[in-house]
């Protein structure tokens, strides 16, 4: 994976937690960039895994446990797409 270097502003008090050299964070912290993006449909999460060189449900296993979830649907979403599948299931008997 190709790195490039990227000026960024940041508040003062960032910089300790930044240059940690007893692990590298790097993953972490790129992951972290990109959620964001994830989360507001601009990127995949197969795009982001390619975008980090991982595997996908490698990457979905890191941000569920940091508790940020695969499926984000709310309950009404998800009753909804229960009762369109109910709906089909009694269509195709």
């Amino acid at each position: 994976m190709e790195m490039v270097s990227v000026p960024m502003k940041l508040p003062k008090g960032m910089v300790p937690y930044l240059s940690d050299t007893e692990r590298d964070r790097s993953f972490e912290r790129n992951a972290m960039m990109l959620y964001p993006y994830i989360q507001d449909l601009t990127i995949s999460h197969g795009k982001a895994a390619d975008i980090l060189g991982v595997n996908k449900l490698d990457l979905i296993d890191f941000y569920c446990g940091m508790g940020l979830p695969y499926l984000n649907q709310s309950i009404s979403d998800l009753e909804e797409e229960l009762a369109d599948f109910h709906r089909m299931r009694g269509n195709a008997e």
